[in-house]
């Protein structure tokens, strides 16, 4: 069996805003953007690896969520504690340098951790976690 990662949602709460965060700060492509307003769905991924994608989608708009469940939605994504993503690079203190030099919020500065891994983590525009390890098999 060969199974491959394609593609991974993060919820956004201004498109334009997490558009901005994943292309021009990330360098992330645009390989789709559809809807307008509030209901978009921007499909962005690194240039180098076509087959990988994270959707940025409207949160909560599953016709089946009950309003208590949107509420919810909402108030973990205010927090940031409702969405993740883990990225790598080769340089992380450079991309770290990068994405501070951005304005992005930084959680946490780049540090070993002790389960082995160098990371750093900020959060996007619409208060998702992302962190991002250093892969020396990057380089």
């Amino acid at each position: 069996m060969n199974i491959t990662l394609h593609s991974s949602f993060l919820p956004h709460t201004d498109p334009d805003a997490s558009l901005a965060f994943y292309r021009d700060i990330l360098g992330f492509e645009v390989r789709k953007d559809v809807g307008q307003g509030p209901m978009r769905w921007i499909t962005v991924g690194p240039a180098d690896q076509p087959g990988t994608s994270v959707v940025l989608e409207p949160p909560a708009v599953d016709p089946g969520l009950t309003d208590d469940e949107r509420r919810t939605i909402t108030e973990l994504m205010a927090k940031g504690s409702y969405a993740r993503i883990i990225l790598a690079t080769a340089d992380l203190d450079d991309t770290f340098a990068r994405v501070q030099a951005s304005g992005a919020e930084v959680v946490q500065e780049p540090i070993e951790q002790p389960y082995g891994v160098r990371d750093c983590a900020f959060r996007d525009p619409a208060g998702n976690l992302v962190r991002i390890n250093e892969v020396a098999e990057l380089r």
